[in-house]
């Protein structure tokens, strides 16, 4: 068994702390950090009011009132030690259907003549992998995603755009991502979802949470009309898929 290594606890002022697992961007270490964050929820510290999981860190806020920070370290050390003891956790797959190219994604010509690919290469290049939530940030319901084929690897447009509309699918350097809601940015634009992965009339406004996995599926010009009807109905859920990691 791999043993872990020296975990930080960091003051972040006085109703706040960082749990430091790494320097690194890592799957492993991420684990460890939604791993923490996962224990937390279940075992619902007295005090601890909000997490806020990262690439390599774990924020945690709590009320000083009802939980000193000496005796919140000492608790979050007791679950850090366990970490090594935690099964391997299973994995939840959010399907995404995009529709790439065209009016939908006006770059994807760009990326391909960057990449030396052809259109179709660059979408099943993109669809082909499971997609690893790192973290949220940025906007509501932003993910930021682990795991794109260095052969997409594109970068960012020179001058970035005001407004990139909601549902916007890109890559930006070794990055991708979708734009869950209007947004100025400059990532380039392969494509379109018509779900929303935040909507703050949703009982789940975010569609998905660090530890998932995205996995995008490529849909017709008319299959996007027929979601996007569907969604705005409330009567459209994405596939979600449960296997191992």
């Amino acid at each position: 068994m791999n043993k872990m290594p020296e975990v930080k606890f960091l003051i972040a002022g006085d109703s706040a702390l960082t749990v430091e697992f790494g320097n690194d961007i890592s799957v492993k270490i991420n684990g460890e950090v939604l791993a923490l964050n996962d224990m937390l929820m279940t075992h619902r510290v007295k005090g601890v009011i909000e997490t806020v999981p990262t690439y390599r860190s774990l924020l945690v806020y709590y009320d000083p009132c009802i939980i000193g920070y000496i005796k919140l370290v000492k608790k979050l050390k007791e679950f850090t030690h366990k970490l090594n003891t935690i099964g391997v956790a299973s994995k939840r797959i959010i399907e995404i259907p995009v529709c790439y190219g065209g009016a939908f994604g006006e770059d994807l010509n760009d990326v391909a003549n960057y990449t030396n690919l052809l259109q179709e290469e660059v979408i099943r290049l993109h669809c082909s992998q499971d997609y690893l939530i790192y973290m949220l940030g940025f906007l509501p319901g932003f993910a930021y995603l682990g795991g794109m084929d260095s052969k997409l690897e594109t970068p960012r447009l020179d001058a970035p755009r005001t407004k990139i509309p909601a549902g916007s699918v890109a890559i930006g350097g070794k990055q991708t991502g979708i734009y869950p809601m209007p947004s100025p940015g400059g990532w380039r634009l392969i494509g379109s979802t018509p779900v929303k992965p935040y909507d703050p009339n949703r009982e789940e406004p975010i569609l998905y949470q660090a530890g998932d996995y995205i996995r995008f599926k490529p849909i017709t010009e008319q299959e996007f009309l027929q979601i996007q009807t569907l969604v705005e109905k409330g009567e459209y859920r994405c596939a979600v898929i449960e296997g191992n990691k």
